[in-house]
Formats: C-alpha cells, sequence, structure tokens
C-alpha cells in the first residue's frame, strides 16, 4: 500500500550497507533478558552492549575503533546486582552513561577517555528510589545532569544527577506497566505509552497529563511513542488483529489520527529510531531482520515509506549513533548497531552523491554536545532549544568535564552547626536556662540522627566490600 505513488525525495534512494567481518565487534554474548529495549547505545566514542553476566548485571563499553573478537577477560562494567534492563549515553559528556537494572537501582558511570583499563564496578552516583525494576533510562535533550528513569512501580522520577536527588516523582499517572518515555526537542514534556493502551502526553514540572489517547493501538503487545522536532507523537503497535501499526498524533487533538498504516503480522516489538534534522523514521522490530524507513512530512499520507533493508540475521536489539558522530564525507545519513547472538554489526545508511562536496541539504546544524541549561534552571520553569553545530568540518570531538556529584552532605551541614554552638565565644550570663535546654535538646537530637547516618553507612559500605569481594573471587 505504500508504494503507489511515486514522489520526489532526496532519501528515496537510500541504501544501508552492512560492515565487513573485520569492522564487526565479535564474541560477545548479548543479554537474554526477556525485556524489550534496545540493550546497546552509541555515541561518537564508544558503542556499549547490555551482556550476559553471572552474578549480577554488567555491560561492555567498547571504544569505537575497537572491532574484532572481543578477548572474554575484557573489562566490563558490571556495578548492578540484577540484570541491566536499559543503558543510555549522556547527550552532553560523551564518556557518562546511566543503567537502569533489576536490582530497583539507577547507576551514573564516568568512563575514562579511552575505555576501559579493568573491570568498573563503583559508580559516579547511585540513584535509589524505585521499588521495582528500572526498564527505562533516558537523558534530558537539553539541561545538563537530568536524567529520568521509569521502573516496574509504575512510576516515573526525574534525577538532578549532579546533586544525587530524585527532584520529580510522577506516581499515580500509570496504573501498568510503562513500555516507553520519550522527551521533547526542548525537554518541556513527555510522552509515554503504558500497558493500559494509553499514550499520555506529560508536563514533568507541572505533573499533570496535558493529553492522552485511549487504545492508541487496540492490540495488547507492547507500544512504543516518540516525540517527532513539530511536536506531533509518533506510535508503533499493533491491531486487534495482531497486524503491527505506525500512527501519527496531534496531541492538540488526540481524538483522531493524522495517520495510521498496517504493516505486517509479525509479533515482534518496533523500536522507532528518529531522526529530527531529516524527519527520517527508522523502525527496526525486535526479532526482524530488516529495518524499515519513513519520511515524515506535511503533505498526505504524511508517513511516507521509503524502504527497507534486509539482512539474513534477526536482531535483538540495536544501537543508534547521534548525528555528529556520523561520516558525512560518505553522504552517511544515520548508523546502526546491530545485536547478534554473538555479535555487533554497524549497519550505514547513506545517500547516493557524485559530489565529494559538503551536501548542507542532507545535513542542516544538528545539536550538539553543549547544553542549554543547567538543571536548576529546568526546575525553575525555564526551557531551552538544542545548542546545534554545523557538521561542515565533521565533528571535532571538545573536552569533556567530569561528572561532578555534589551530595548535599547532612555529616557536613551538622558538623558545621555543632562548631558554631560549641565555638569558643564568652558566654554570656543574659541568657535564660530555657534557651540552654532547648539549645541542648537540638545537639542531642542531632548527634542521635548522626549516629543513625553512620550506622546505615557502616552497613552500605559492607555490603559493598561484600560485593566487591564476589568480583574478586
Amino acid at each position: 500500500m505504500f508504494r503507489r505513488v511515486v514522489r520526489q525525495s532526496k532519501f528515496r534512494h537510500v541504501f544501508g550497507q552492512a560492515a565487513k567481518n573485520d569492522q564487526c565487534y565479535d564474541d560477545i554474548r548479548v543479554s537474554r533478558v526477556t525485556w524489550d529495549s534496545s540493550f546497546c547505545a552509541v555515541n561518537p566514542k564508544f558503542v556499549a552492549i547490555i551482556v550476559e553476566a553471572s552474578g549480577g548485571g554488567a555491560f561492555l563499553v567498547l571504544p569505537l575503533h575497537k572491532t574484532g573478537r572481543i578477548d572474554k577477560s575484557y573489562p566490563m562494567v558490571s556495578g548492578h546486582t540484577g540484570p541491566v534492563l536499559d543503558i543510555d549515553w549522556c547527550p552532553h559528556n560523551d564518556q557518562v552513561i546511566a543503567s537502569g537494572s533489576e536490582d530497583c537501582t539507577v547507576m551514573v558511570w564516568q568512563i575514562p577517555e579511552n575505555g576501559l583499563t579493568g573491570p568498573m564496578s563503583a559508580p559516579v552516583v547511585i540513584l535509589e528510589g524505585h521499588s521495582k525494576r528500572v526498564g527505562i533510562v533516558t537523558w534530558h535533550p537539553t539541561a545538563r545532569s537530568l536524567l529520568l528513569s521509569a521502573g516496574g512501580d509504575n512510576v516515573i522520577i526525574i534525577w538532578n544527577v549532579g546533586t544525587g536527588e530524585a527532584v520529580i516523582t510522577l506516581e499515580d499517572m500509570h496504573p501498568d506497566v510503562i513500555y516507553s518515555v520519550c522527551w521533547n526537542r526542548n525537554g518541556s514534556l513527555i510522552c509515554t505509552a503504558c500497558k493500559d493502551k494509553k499514550v499520555r502526553v506529560i508536563d514533568p514540572r507541572k505533573e499533570e497529563i496535558v493529553a492522552e489517547k485511549d487504545k492508541a493501538h487496540e492490540g495488547a503487545r507492547p507500544m512504543r511513542a516518540i516525540f517527532l522536532a513539530d511536536g506531533n507523537v509518533f506510535t508503533t503497535g499493533f491491531s486487534r488483529m495482531s497486524e503491527r501499526q505506525l500512527a501519527l498524533w496531534n496531541p492538540q487533538n488526540m481524538e483522531e489520527p493524522i495517520s495510521v498504516h498496517e504493516m505486517d503480522t509479525s509479533n515482534g516489538v518496533l523500536l522507532p529510531f528518529y531522526d529530527p534534522d531529516t524527519n527520517v523514521v527508522y523502525l527496526c522490530g525486535k526479532g526482524d531482520s530488516s529495518i524499515r524507513y519513513f519520511e515524515i512530512t506535511d503533505e498526505t499520507p504524511f508517513v511516507h515509506y521509503l524502504n527497507t533493508f534486509s539482512t539474513k540475521e534477526p536482531q535483538r536489539g540495536m544501537g543508534y549513533m547521534p548525528k555528529r558522530g556520523l561520516d558525512v564525507n560518505k553522504c552517511e545519513i544515520a548508523r546502526f548497531y546491530k545485536l547478534h547472538e554473538r555479535k555487533c554489526e554497524p549497519i550505514t545508511m547513506t545517500v547516493p552523491r557524485k559530489s565529494d562536496l559538503f551536501q548542507d541539504d542532507l545535513y542542516p546544524d544538528t545539536a550538539g554536545p553543549d547544553c542549554a541549561l543547567e538543571a536548576e534552571e529546568w526546575f525553575e520553569g525555564k526551557n531551552g532549544d538544542p545548542v546545534l553545530i554545523s557538521l561542515k568540518h565533521g565533528y571535532v570531538p571538545g573536552k569533556n568535564r567530569d561528572l561532578k556529584v555534589v551530595k548535599k552532605n547532612i555529616l557536613e551541614n551538622k558538623l558545621s552547626k555543632n562548631t558554631e554552638n560549641t565555638s569558643p565565644a564568652p558566654l554570656k550570663l543574659t541568657t535564660s536556662p530555657d534557651k540552654h535546654e532547648a539549645k541542648l535538646d537540638e545537639i542531642l537530637k542531632e548527634i542521635k540522627s548522626l549516629r543513625a547516618l553512620v550506622s546505615s553507612q557502616e552497613k552500605r559500605i559492607s555490603k559493598l566490600e561484600e560485593q566487591m569481594a564476589k568480583i574478586a573471587n
């Protein structure tokens, strides 16, 4: 049904090409967890892959150039006590990655400049707040150090990673499992797809649902929902007859979709990857052996089928390279990292062009690594569009800042107060005994809370020591 009309588009002849064997990452035991995440995250420096690990959860982080067979003893990131379910690179720092796990925690890691030289089990910060497994982690697109997580407890938490605090908690909005969460272009709204078949558009700072659509897709299998650059919402799901569908919605009026297309009757969940610069959506089905791509325009039928890239092997997961990591000299407009059972295979999508000059129609200015806002500014209500960069001379990475977590240390606050109270200033006899008693009670309370804090920290340290001993053995 997509091929009736031949329409003009510069992306009509986009072709995919799988990398040669020596350019793949071989001998990797990709995770077998039954969770519909992509299991892979990439940026211009590293590819991260969730792998099978005994005694907990782990993922591999490989520099992009480290292709070929990966040694079994290659160091892993392994701080979680349960399987890792989702990973996401920070868009503003190519060495920082977040992971969510079945152990109910989110961990944020700082990877060394040239990759791992030994096993990594100490995250920069552990974010604890979910009561069930954490299946989704996604960074804010424009504000520094803001991370969203969604768990099996049907709760969404937005963290300020810089202080290690949960700042916004969205409870009671989702009665069932959350399948996907996506920020809009400037990070002012999120859209979610839930097991109750509803797609919701939420303003997280006001903690209110702006728009929702019941039964966006009638089928019972998982849906996905993403924001497009113009503010519309693109969803993938299943019809009542278990046919895979894709649909386009306007959040201002969710009664009827702008466009709906039925595709096929496969049962793999369609993972959408979107390029806001070219308005092309790539759909990768879990267990499929193909990538379909569509261009979204203002003309009917709004979602135009472009082509399908097929291989023999089915995909276990898929990583998607940000635009600034592509080779502009080869007219590469997308690059995927396809996970097989034992390897990761890069796939490049290219627009055929005869000229060697920079193709500015294919590469408009794209989102760069600089953030538009600080976390505090966003919480105060400010919004910022992505800071754009030109790819004319290729992307030249700048120096990444180290991720610093400024924990609001209760110990320090209390101690400074106590030292003020016990400073050798002469005691004035005019103060009443009642005030002294109140002061004494306050100090005793502080000492009590400090003791409780110290004992809880001791327990945590001993637990971590046990984990380290297990890893060492």
